[in-house]
């Protein structure tokens, strides 16, 4: 009997959570990764395109022969292309030039049609990749914008899928959770379902120098004068996104690229594990929070996405030195 998988999809999701060792040893404290890499789009946003698809799929929104649609970074666009592929839509991933090669590169390999937008256009200008992926919705006959900023489905696929998942593996031991914050999604739905379980769990959301989402956290101002260009790539943002569910994020971290970057490095060097820039990112978190860890605590940290999509900028030692960063 064949006890193989159906399709690709039945992949994603049950991703191992991996004990960081060196790290662990050198913080004092017991440090645990969240390998979202292991999806079969090599990132979390697999969980979110699958979830969000099938939703729409459900609700009569979207049926075949239709069009998905969205505005993204890269690793959304990727799990989208994917699902897209699999089940025959055309997909149209709206990006701005910051992406990177690899990553652009395997958007057209699933099929998708890439635009790139200029990465400095503000979120309302007509040339933005927000205002253009949904101008083409509203042009478009059965299509959907899946606009993960706004979308409550992008926090129900992980309340639903990396919350328990987290819960389970650790034994309900869990007492640090930390993610990225960019439209909020990974973090916000996980942090509720963890929350739900144990409220004394503490969350920690890292955020990006040059990103608006930690003053607006601890102010309640959007404060456009916070935003500054970066290189990180999946963390922060110009924008509030109503995914970020603020009050499941005990504390946020600002954190820079050169660090962030490092971090990224010494992992791939000391535990074999490659990860983005925003896994790097979410690591320095982890860093800069060190004195708040005790040798009983279990932190657990998620990974994002994999290396592999940055050859040609965090693993290319040419790109990093062009930029300061060895």
């Amino acid at each position: 009997m064949v006890t193989g998988k159906n399709n690709i999809l039945e992949t994603v999701g049950n991703t191992p959570l991996i004990r960081l060792q060196r790290l662990s040893e050198e913080l004092n404290t017991q440090v645990w990764a969240k390998l979202e890499a292991a999806n079969p789009g090599h990132s979390a946003k697999d969980r979110i395109a699958h979830y969000i698809i099938a939703k729409a799929e459900e609700e009569g929104v979207l049926s075949p022969g239709g069009t998905i649609i969205e505005s993204t970074s890269g690793n959304t666009g990727r799990s989208l292309a994917m699902v897209a592929a699999l089940k025959g839509y055309h997909c149209v991933l709206f990006t701005t030039t910051k992406i990177s090669k690899e990553k652009k590169a395997v958007l057209e390999a699933y099929g998708a049609e890439v635009i790139m937008c200029p990465k400095d256009a503000k979120p309302d200008d007509p040339e933005s990749y927000y205002s253009r992926a949904r101008m083409l919705h509203e042009e478009t006959c059965n299509s959907i914008y899946v606009n993960q900023y706004y979308n409550e489905a992008n926090v129900e696929a992980h309340y639903h899928g990396t919350g328990p998942e987290i819960w389970q593996q650790t034994g309900g031991e869990i007492t640090h959770y930390v993610c990225c914050v960019g439209t909020g999604g990974t973090i916000s739905g996980t942090a509720k379902y963890l929350k739900e379980q144990k409220n004394s769990l503490r969350v920690l959301g890292v955020d990006a120098v040059g990103s608006v989402l930690t003053k607006f956290a601890r102010t309640g101002q959007l404060d456009e004068t916070e935003i500054k260009p970066y290189k990180l790539e999946g963390v922060g943002k110009n924008i509030i996104p109503s995914t970020v569910l603020f009050e499941y994020i005990d504390e946020f971290i600002q954190v820079q690229d050169k660090p962030s970057l490092l971090q990224a490095l010494k992992l791939s060097r000391e535990e074999a594990i490659m990860t983005g820039p925003s896994g790097g990112a979410a690591l320095e978190g982890v860093f800069q929070y060190r004195e708040h860890f005790g040798p009983q605590d279990k932190v657990v940290v998620l990974l994002p996405d994999h290396g592999i999509s940055y050859l040609s900028k965090l693993y290319n030692e040419k790109w990093m030195k062009k930029n300061g960063f060895l």
